[in-house]
């Protein structure tokens, strides 16, 4: 029989005394009696396993586990499962496996109580208690609990993934992640929430979920305090203070401090859109925006505010709304010190800093500092306008466009400027008067605007572009609102009305000047003359 492998601290059943002569690992302080033993656990730490099974080349760090592991391709399988009928080389296999069937779990923590099958699995659960990670990786030096993690965890350097969907032809690096990944294609979810009745395909994402029920939240920061659901989001949180981005795209350099970042990230890139609502067939680059999107069809707004009760389809929605109560903005930029109330908010303002467009349209190559505004763009060349006024009838491209014109209606003016007074339909545009703060530059002539639109109009003076075109006489205008005021020649629409007399004016301005007749306003003087005018006529008629 082969000489014992196992520390002495396992098998004896005295204690170690001093007298007694010991071996310690000089990595995790660990003592053994014998020099053999010590080496052979100093395995453990630099991950060399010189044992190759000659039939398969898997490998082993001892001698023992190797005979044992042979017996796999030599020995009959003779002991049998009578529940499962699963087969094994021998009983002691057998007696382990049988403990699934019956939940005989007669190993305990003596730390924390929770019992397990096998006594292996013990030793591998204390180390969340002591914190020991004996394992590294000989890449990076990250440490881990157990080997197999550290196995897994150089497949992130290698980019092996050896587990493969003979369906989709998609690869993992985990076989339980190919497990739940096969759960899509045949639409199985066996794990199911006894509180919402919620169905998932992998244990895992039903324990996260249940701590939605729960509110129980085990791992928590420890520089920061912060608690999370899950260790991947933690893992994740972590990196915010230690600034690691472990993850590069190939095609631009952009680095992520995780690995579902880099992956929708390239999206950007690709331009793939895997994720299709079945109810109005659009597409989506992330599996989360297709979630928020089917809530339009079902009406559906699970995220609400403790504060005033106000209820959103999406938790970044209620994110945004809740600083309205609190006014705090702790996302603030590096560079000029505007605050923000959310980080995504944060990240698209630094564009404006940086010059940073990663958004192309694929029809005329035109790029973009964010997703929504490609996505609007795209909407002059397909002509769509999914915005429809139910008062009227008009259709518009964007959500404000819709809502700047619902005011036309209902002269609604909810925003109050609590420098002059005045209301207007819009918030921010106004204010910008008042602080004079114009953050958006022209690369071309230097010229500052106070919006970004304005200085998109303001190019097209550089480019001659004229992208907008009557559908009636075919006349390019360089703006939407240009061609939107010359179509009124053709339709004859009148939709501005004094409040006063009731005269209807094709545009907003004309109307402006108009109420000067009731109001008496003259804000144009003449400094030739010193008279006062409704209009700046007069001095461009002098000059």
């Amino acid at each position: 029989m082969e000489k014992s492998e196992k520390s002495v601290e396992l098998i004896s059943p005295e204690p170690m005394t001093k007298e007694m002569s010991s071996y310690d690992c000089d990595i995790c302080r660990k003592s053994f009696l014998q020099k053999s033993d010590l080496t052979m656990h100093k395995r453990i730490h630099r991950g060399e396993k010189p044992y190759p099974c000659d039939i398969c080349s898997k490998s082993f760090s001892c001698s023992s586990k190797l005979s044992l592991h042979q017996r796999i391709h030599t020995e009959e399988k003779s002991y049998h499962c009578d529940v499962c009928d699963k087969s094994f080389s021998d009983n002691g296999a057998l007696t382990k496996h049988k403990r699934i069937h019956t939940g005989d779990k007669p190993y305990q923590c003596d730390v924390c109580g929770k019992s397990f099958f096998n006594i292996c699995y013990v030793t591998k659960h204390k180390r969340s208690h002591t914190g020991e990670k004996p394992y590294h990786c000989d890449i990076c030096g990250k440490s881990f609990s157990r080997s197999s993690y550290v196995a897994v965890h150089k497949r992130i350097h290698t980019g092996e993934k050896p587990y493969h969907c003979d369906v989709c032809g998609k690869s993992f690096s985990q076989s339980i992640h190919l497990t739940g990944h096969k759960r899509i294609h045949a639409g199985e979810k066996p794990y199911h929430c006894d509180i919402c009745g919620k169905s998932f395909s992998q244990s895992i994402h039903l324990s996260t979920h249940i701590r939605i029920h729960t509110g129980v939240k085990p791992y928590t920061c420890d520089i920061c305090g912060k608690s999370f659901p899950e260790n991947s989001k933690l893992t994740r949180h972590i990196r915010i203070h230690t600034g690691e981005t472990p993850y590069h795209c190939d095609v631009c350099g952009k680095s992520f401090s995780n690995n579902n970042a880099l992956i929708s990230h390239r999206r950007i890139h690709t331009g793939e859109k895997p994720y299709h609502c079945d109810i109005c067939g659009k597409s989506f680059s992330q599996s989360n925006t297709l979630k928020g999107h089917r809530r339009i069809h079902s009406g559906e707004k699970p995220y609400q505010c403790d504060v005033c009760g106000k209820t959103f389809s999406l938790n970044g929605d209620l994110e945004k709304h809740k600083p309205i109560h609190t006014a705090e903005n702790p996302y603030h930029c590096d560079i000029c010190g505007k605050s923000f109330s959310g980080n995504c908010a944060l990240v698209a303002h630094k564009r404006i800093h940086t010059g940073e467009r990663p958004y192309h349209c694929d029809i005329c190559g035109k790029s973009f500092s964010q997703s929504y505004q490609l996505t609007v763009h795209r909407r002059i060349h397909t002509g769509e306008k999914p915005y429809l006024c139910d008062i009227c009838g008009k259709s518009f491209s964007q959500s404000n466009s819709l809502k700047v014109h619902k005011s036309i209606h209902t002269e609604e003016k909810p925003y109050d400027c609590d420098v002059c007074g005045k209301s207007f339909s819009l918030n921010v545009a106004h204010k910008r008067i008042h602080t004079g703060e114009r953050p958006y530059h022209c690369n071309i002539c230097g010229e500052s605007f106070s919006h970004n639109s304005i200085l998109t109009a303001h190019k097209r003076i550089h480019t001659g572009e004229k992208p907008y075109h009557c559908d009636i006489c075919g006349k390019p205008c360089s703006n939407n609102s240009a061609l939107t005021s010359h179509r009124r020649i053709h339709t004859g629409e009148r939709p501005y009305h004094c409040n006063i007399c009731g005269e209807s004016f094709s545009h907003n301005s004309i109307l402006t000047v108009h109420k000067r007749i009731h109001t008496g306003e003259k804000p144009y003087h003449c400094n030739i003359c010193g008279k006062s005018f409704y209009q700046n006529k007069h001095q461009t008629t002098l000059t």
